[in-house]
């Protein structure tokens, strides 16, 4: 094996140790019988240009962005593809032959498609979604939410403020709601989208009460530590469709795995009970 045929990439962040990345790439690389690694890169807050800048030179295909760096890697690579700049973050890196780094962005991919593998009837026409929470994620999921065709999204957060910043940059069909109100913003609701980290393992509960949710409306977290959060606990019990985290981060790696190593990987069964054994 030539060292141009072992093909290297990883994920940055601070602290980055905990990241699931790594095994869910690895396990792609052994099926597909490629050459190559996906290893953890704690890169310090401030030091993201250093580190892109260094992509090319120690031979890395590219890598991933975690936080607290998703933002900063918008301005550290060399070019960012349209959707990255809309979201306002980048989580995935290609160095490229010339030595120049291109940034794009795969959470807003991930979240739809693992929105539509667990809730086939979902349709994005059939009426609006409501999302809590104002920060990274919610931009992510609320630009996937307006690609896909949802008619209205309704933004709320506990800080009214950075909900109205987040829908300036944004169409007409992202409302900013009260969070005090949120019965109101879930009375012809289609789609509950938890994008905040109350009821992650270690901090707060989300504290918010469904009896006003549609029973047919699918309710999502992107928390997976705990897998089930009380919010999907809670919607399983009253009959509405649930979405966990865990596979929004599986299919987010697809389209980085196909950009570094060249083969389009699969979500499998067996993938996700891989990485939820170690949850």
């Amino acid at each position: 094996m030539t060292e141009a045929a072992f093909r290297t990439a990883g994920i940055i962040g601070w602290p980055v140790g905990h990241s699931r990345s790594p095994l869910l790439h690895g396990h792609w690389l052994r099926r597909h019988g490629i050459a190559g690694a996906y290893v953890p890169l704690p890169v310090q807050p401030g030091r993201m240009a250093e580190a892109v800048r260094g992509l090319a030179a120690l031979g890395f295909a590219g890598c991933n962005v975690t936080v607290p760096h998703k933002e900063a890697a918008l301005s550290a690579v060399d070019a960012a593809d349209p959707l990255a700049r809309r979201i306002g973050a980048v989580n995935l890196i290609v160095a490229r032959p010339d030595g120049s780094t291109h940034g794009g962005n795969t959470d807003a991919y991930g979240f739809i498609a693992n929105l539509k593998d667990c809730c086939p009837g979902w349709r994005a026409e059939d009426g609006p979604a409501v999302v809590l929470g104002a920060g990274g994620s919610a931009r992510a999921v609320v630009v996937g939410l307006l690609d896909a065709g949802v008619p209205e999204v309704r933004l709320l957060n506990r800080t009214r403020a950075r909900a109205e910043e987040l829908a300036g940059a944004h169409d007409p069909r992202l409302v900013v709601a009260e969070w005090e109100n949120m019965a109101t913003a879930f009375t012809d609701a289609t789609l509950l989208v938890n994008t905040t980290s109350l009821g992650m393992q270690g901090q707060p509960p989300l504290e918010i009460g469904l009896a006003a949710l549609p029973l047919r409306a699918a309710v999502a977290d992107l928390v997976y530590v705990p897998l089930e959060t009380a919010l999907l606990a809670a919607a399983r019990r009253r009959g509405n469709p649930v979405v966990d985290g865990l596979g929004m981060l599986l299919h987010q790696a697809v389209p980085s795995f196909e950009a570094w190593f060249g083969v389009r990987p699969e979500v499998t069964a067996e993938l996700r009970a891989l990485v939820a054994a170690t949850l």
